[in-house]
Parts: structure tokens; C-alpha cells; sequence
């Protein structure tokens, strides 16, 4: 397979061009990447307009997933906006009203395109004994029938941060029944499209996915993908740059697209293998830490999430030990530790983890439970995402004196980015225990009360 977006810009570092040009480093090294690091030149083709080997590196990867696959620099945030964008367009072709319903581990950018695109949202019910960041297990989407406004699409996020995954084909067999669209973050889950059998939400029936490569895939941070099922509505592919170029810089990193153009060719070559091997060692270190007396949870086969309690430690305890073994981890909590693993991850990598698990001493079991997370309802929802972004001032306070006071939080800290209380949400006592359980001290309230203007 080609690789036309890297070979342009190798070429051109070595030849002896005098860059007249962005950017100012003028290709001279720093940090070393700076004579691949170009802008759009002649030659370099655009890449919300391709016409050259932007197009060509695309198609290739439309090739190796089975769909219309484009490129974003800017993460699965970009996709999530541009996808949602387009599901308000297909919305208004089918004379469907703005309406998305979607599950409460949303990633806080879902919220900040409900915020500039003014689409209503739907939240499914969720189970309030687990962990607010679980994609759950049970199908909650049905509840979308008894709605005043059936939804023009769902919204579900997986894989979630634990390593669970959503029931996809189930979802995407109920939304083509009802019509609707089905829209998956799966910004964990890029390598699933490479499992002996799939489990890619394109291949499960989603109609827009995206992907964040780089959580996965061997890509510079920032590369990501929308993909655009065959079966998707047509607005959606003829309307698709136009989502992207919306709300994407107009500066688009050469270095991050070359990265996902030099990945189709493992994807297209080695790494089906690769990904065999690493799923088995991750499957024996899962067993060895089991054997240990680990308690693990979340089916996805590169996903390490270990619930810590039982051995008496919470999740960022358990961090903390890990990382005196220089074992850097993507994510701890009160109830949980997850560590993402890869093909790129050596068999040393997997021998200090296990040692290192080994090495931590047991002590008494921590018994304490994460306290129930707080019920979504009508009732507590006073303004949307967008009426508090645009019309209400706003003021930080300790998290402890928010009892009553509308949420108006878009700055959550990622990992996880996961909202507790939704923007223009009331607080309640609920809300509060489980901001005091996850270490978060303050909230952003609406300083006001006045009612919201309308544009």
C-alpha cells in the first residue's frame, strides 16, 4: 500500500527547496520532526478539499476499514462534532426534529457540540450502582420510544474508560428499525476493525464512528477518523468535509496526517499478527494478575482494568505504587486502575507489570462503595448545554456548597472528561457525594438565576 501523504513530505525535506513558506522553523531541527513538518504547499493537496495524495492516503484507509474514512489532526473531537453535525442535517432532510438521545458516560465534547449545533438531548437511563464512566451492559435505548420527540439518532460511547462494551448490533438493529441513526465514540476502540472477527462498530451496523487512532493504532497523538457507513443516509458523506473543515483549524498538523498515512500501511500489512500476539500476552497477564487475586473487570481484550479494593487499596493508591515500578498508567480512580496496552507494548513491558503486581503487598479489604450516581431527570434539567454556555454568567465554588445551584461545567479534566452533573443540570445531594467520592472540589455554577434568552 502507498503511502503518497509521507513520501511527498520526505522527499521534499530532502531536497533543497527554500521554504518561502509556513512554518517558521523552515524545517530546521529542534526537536528533530521539524523537515517533515509542512503546510499546504503545492504538492501537499488539502485536506478539507483533497484533490492529491490526501485523497489517495484516505482512500487507502477507506479501503482497509470498508467505509468512507477521513482524517482529522484534532482527535475524535473533531469527528464527534462533524458526525453530529451531520446527523442534524440528515435530522432535517428526513423532517425529523434535532433530537439525539445518549448514554451519560458522553465524553464532555458531545456537550460542547450540543452547545454550538443546539440539538435537544435525550439521556438514557443508567445504572446507579456502577461506575458513572460504564457504557453499561444493559440495552437502555428502548427507553427512546416512550419520548415526546422520538430522537433523529442515538449516541452511545464505546468502549468506555473500564474496558466495557455496548451491545453495537443490538443498537444499530433497533435504530435502523425505528429510524434513527446510530452514532458511536469508539475513540478507544480503532483496533477492533482488526480482530479476527470484527468488532468495529461499522462492521456491527453503526451509520457514523469515529476513532481516535492514536489511543490504539501506532499515530502521533491527534490523528484520528470519521468513518461514514455505505448504508449511512448520502447527505452524510456529501456534507462530511464541510462537517470536519466547520470546526477544525485551518492549519492542519502534516506531521499528525503523515502518522496516519504511514499506518495504513501496517494496518494493510503487518498488524492483524501483531495485534494477535499483543491480545494473547494481555490475555495471559490478565490471567497471572487473576491468579494473584486481582479483581478485573471490562471485556476489551487490550484493556487492563484491575478494581483494586479487594486488596486494600482505591485505584489511585494503587497508581501510585505502580508508578514507584515506573509504571505510568492511563487512568485511576477510587474504584479502578486502567492501563491501555498495544502491539507496541514488549514482552519486558508485560514481565515489570506483572512483577510489579506481584511486589505490591495485600492488605485489608477496603469496603467503602462509590455512592449512587444521581438519576437523570426532566425534572433537574433547567437550560441546555447551550443556553448556559452563551447566556449566563458564571462562578467556581466549592463543590460542597452546590446543592441546588445549575451546573454549568464544560472544563472536565480528561482522563476521563466525563461529566457527573450535566450543564444546566440542578445539583443535587447525590451529585455532591459523588463529586466529594472522585476528588473533584469544585464546580462551575450559574451565577444567576434569570431566565435564558432564546437567539
Amino acid at each position: 500500500m502507498t503511502a503518497p501523504i509521507y513520501d511527498f513530505a520526505r522527499n521534499y525535506a530532502d531536497s533543497d527547496a527554500v521554504r518561502a513558506h509556513m512554518p517558521g522553523h523552515k524545517g530546521k531541527p529542534l526537536l528533530g520532526c521539524e523537515p517533515l513538518d509542512l503546510t499546504e504547499i503545492a504538492g501537499a493537496d488539502e485536506l478539507f478539499a483533497p484533490e492529491g495524495i490526501i485523497a489517495e492516503s484516505e482512500a487507502n484507509a477507506s479501503k482497509i476499514f470498508g467505509c468512507q474514512t477521513l482524517y482529522s489532526t484534532e482527535g475524535s473531537s473533531l469527528c464527534i462534532r462533524a458526525m453530529l453535525f451531520l446527523a442534524m442535517k440528515s435530522a432535517q432532510q428526513r423532517g425529523k426534529k434535532p433530537v439525539i438521545a445518549a448514554a451519560r458516560n458522553a465524553h464532555k465534547t458531545f456537550l460542547t457540540a450540543a452547545a454550538l449545533l443546539d440539538f435537544d438531548i435525550l439521556w438514557l437511563p443508567q445504572d446507579h450502582t456502577n461506575s458513572y464512566l460504564g457504557c453499561g451492559e444493559a440495552p437502555a435505548w428502548e427507553s427512546c420510544l416512550s419520548a415526546p420527540e422520538k430522537p433523529a439518532a442515538l449516541y452511545l460511547t464505546s468502549p468506555d474508560y473500564l474496558g466495557g462494551i455496548a451491545d453495537i448490533r443490538a443498537a444499530a438493529a433497533f435504530c435502523h428499525a425505528n429510524d434513527m441513526l446510530l452514532l458511536v465514540d469508539n475513540a478507544h476502540g480503532a483496533y477492533l476493525k482488526f480482530l479476527p472477527e470484527p468488532l468495529h462498530p461499522i462492521d456491527l451496523g453503526a451509520d457514523l464512528c469515529c476513532d481516535s487512532a492514536h489511543k490504539t493504532l501506532p499515530v502521533l497523538t491527534g490523528g484520528a477518523y470519521l468513518h461514514i457507513a455505505p448504508h449511512a443516509p448520502e447527505i452524510c458523506s456529501r456534507y462530511a468535509k464541510i462537517a470536519l473543515s466547520l470546526f477544525a483549524s485551518t492549519s492542519p498538523s502534516y506531521l499528525i496526517l503523515e502518522s496516519l498515512d504511514l499506518c495504513n500501511c501496517i494496518l494493510n500489512d503487518t498488524f492483524r499478527d501483531d495485534l494477535s500476539g499483543a491480545i494473547a500476552r494481555v490475555k495471559h497477564l490478565k490471567d497471572i494478575l487473576s491468579a494473584d487475586g486481582w479483581t478485573l473487570t471490562g471485556s476489551e481484550p487490550l484493556k487492563l482494568t484491575v478494581l483494586p479494593k479487594p486488596c486494600g487499596y482505591t485505584g489511585t493508591a494503587l497508581a501510585a505504587q505502580l508508578q514507584k515500578h515506573h509504571i505510568y498508567v492511563e487512568f485511576a480512580d477510587p474504584d479502578a486502575v486502567v492501563l491501555m496496552l498495544s502491539p507496541q507494548n514488549t514482552e519486558r513491558d508485560f514481565r515489570a507489570i506483572a512483577e510489579a503486581f506481584r511486589s505490591i503487598p495485600r492488605k485489608s479489604p477496603i469496603t467503602a462503595k462509590p455512592p449512587h450516581l444521581p438519576a437523570a431527570s426532566a425534572a433537574n434539567r433547567i437550560f441546555t448545554p447551550r443556553q448556559v454556555l452563551l447566556f449566563h454568567e458564571t462562578e467556581t465554588l466549592p463543590a460542597s456548597q452546590c446543592k441546588g445551584r445549575i451546573c454549568a461545567e464544560f472544563a472536565i479534566s480528561c482522563p476521563p472528561a466525563v461529566p457527573i452533573v450535566i450543564c444546566g443540570e440542578r445539583i443535587s445531594d447525590e451529585a455532591i457525594a459523588c463529586m466529594e467520592y472522585y476528588g473533584i472540589e469544585t464546580c462551575t455554577v450559574i451565577r444567576s438565576t434569570e431566565k435564558p434568552c432564546d437567539l
